[in-house]
């Protein structure tokens, strides 16, 4: 029996060894799969090349549709790309500021009405809705940038995780924007 135990506890202290030489790869910045792993995150944070992307589903979008809930979706194409937007923000947020605090939850990440006021405020609303996204490129492209280390200020969390959670949390409610502007015979 001892030497069963000894077996796993050797075992164990190699896969250990190894998955530790990867980590100290990727996080001194080099290494093909380094790069390959970045090159890909930061391919998938604005995908265009199997679906549709966000640029696509925002285009040729009448104004008129905005703010339309058509039967069957809970959603308007405005409350889709303004909870993308505020989830987005708060996930770049608490990523990168250690003074950062989470909205209410659920309210504060949803529009509080039903349509933008107007064009300036959709305009303003995609605007950085795509800056936040290519911050997250930058800094997914980053080297420098510690994809597996944790957060300080969070819990557990690691910079990969939470470029994972934003890659996740977009493409789900893109998938329901495109469905929407399909309801509304938009698409």
């Amino acid at each position: 029996m001892a030497k069963k135990r000894k077996t796993k506890q050797h075992v164990k202290g190699k896969s250990g060894k190894k998955a530790g030489a990867k980590v100290t790869s990727a996080q001194s910045g080099g290494g093909v799969y380094d790069k390959a792993l970045r090159e890909q995150l930061r391919k998938v944070l604005d995908w265009h090349e199997a679906h549709a992307d966000w640029n696509q589903a925002l285009a040729g979008l009448d104004p008129a549709h905005r703010g339309v809930r058509p039967a069957g979706s809970p959603h308007s194409v405005w409350d889709l790309l303004e909870h993308a937007r505020l989830a987005q923000r708060d996930i770049l947020d608490f990523t990168v500021n250690p003074k950062h605090v989470s909205l209410d939850w659920p309210a504060g990440y949803w529009p509080k009405s039903l349509a933008p006021a107007d064009d300036a405020e959709w305009d303003k609303s995609v605007r950085e809705f795509f800056d936040d996204l290519k911050e997250m490129e930058k800094l997914v492209s980053n080297p420098r940038t510690d994809l597996f280390a944790r957060i300080p200020h969070g819990t557990g969390q690691t910079f990969l995780r939470e470029v994972l959670l934003l890659i996740d949390h977009n493409s789900y409610h893109l998938g329901q924007l495109v469905l929407v502007r399909r309801l509304l015979d938009a698409w």
